[in-house]
């Protein structure tokens, strides 16, 4: 073959690829950010997978190359978040501990039911059942950790289903009623502080929930626009998980069930955490006296991001000496 043809047939294939893409890209924007969630995966060591639990399809990032027997760590993310925010965490755990970290039902890639249930007690049910029928292998202690609302999510299992989880972590949770800030205030005033519809309200949602201005992250063209339309598309979801946990009955179940949180416990807040503020941290502790307690200086909500090797630490230390039930 002459290399004009070899050039002609080289550019044809990569036009169909190109074509391809376009096509693909057309039909779900979105998978422009999947794509990179993807990379961080593959960064942080993780594999994806799904099952499907009850009426629900969950999708799960995990790395289960850990020695025989190690504790499985079951990470559980907030509002408006997915798997991908403890991808920072999950890099410096893995090797060490079996690692699940799924979207919850309704959120990320995970299934969402017209008119379903996502607050506060429904979760939870569904948090013990992923760890029943995906976590759990051969006796493996269990670590339960929650971020945000997951945090809220994750106090309620540990307190409702105590042969599900051996050990527990509280990150910047919510569940209680922490001092005023502006957060709080346009929560109990019915609004949605995390709500984004453009470039602006994007970036006062990344300055609220990060401190630390070296760890924010930059959303590139035209990743923030996809982003930013499938954030308004879920507006109205987002409006309803936040009325029933920031402002319904359940809003404050967590602390209060959390009383009965038996478990060795971790707590770890931010300072500087302009959502759920740090006053939070020593009401769950009243709650949980047998808690090690961690409140880390120059960081904000998102903990598990802007401070990974002290959270990462921090958990070693719950799972390695944390006393048995």
């Amino acid at each position: 073959m002459s290399l004009r043809r070899i050039i002609k047939t080289v550019a044809l294939v990569a036009a169909v690829l190109l074509c391809a893409v376009f096509a693909w890209l057309w039909w779900d924007p979105y998978r422009v950010v999947l794509a990179d969630f993807a990379r961080q995966r593959i960064a942080a060591g993780l594999t994806r997978n799904a099952a499907r639990i009850d009426d629900h399809r969950w999708v799960y990032a995990y790395n289960d190359d850990a020695p025989a027997n190690a504790p499985t760590v079951v990470m559980i993310h907030g509002f408006t978040g997915g798997k991908e925010n403890w991808y920072p965490l999950a890099q410096r755990l893995r090797g060490r501990y079996r690692l699940f970290i799924p979207d919850l039902p309704g959120w990320g890639e995970n299934e969402r039911k017209q008119g379903g249930d996502y607050g506060f007690v429904a979760q939870n049910d569904r948090v013990a059942r992923f760890i029943e029928q995906v976590a759990r292998k051969n006796g493996s202690p269990i670590v339960l950790l929650g971020h945000s609302m997951g945090g809220g999510i994750v106090a309620l299992t540990a307190a409702r289903h105590p042969r599900q989880v051996d050990r527990v972590g509280l990150f910047d949770a919510a569940g209680v009623r922490f001092k005023d800030n502006r957060f709080g205030i346009e929560v109990l005033d019915g609004k949605n502080p995390f709500a984004v519809d453009d470039a602006a309200s994007l970036q006062r949602y990344i300055d609220t929930v990060f401190h630390d201005p070296l760890t924010k992250p930059t959303i590139p063209w035209p990743a923030d626009g996809i982003y930013i339309e499938r954030r308004k598309r879920d507006a109205a979801f987002e409006q309803s998980v936040l009325d029933k946990i920031g402002r319904g009955d359940e809003r404050f179940l967590p602390g209060i069930e959390a009383a009965r949180i038996a478990q060795p416990a971790l707590l770890l807040w931010c300072r500087q955490d302009a959502v759920i503020d740090a006053s939070a941290l020593e009401l769950y502790a009243a709650q949980l006296p047998q808690a090690q307690r961690v409140l880390l200086d120059g960081c904000g909500h998102m903990s598990i991001v802007e401070r990974p090797d002290a959270a990462a630490q921090a958990v070693t230390q719950l799972i390695d000496k944390g006393q048995a039930r």
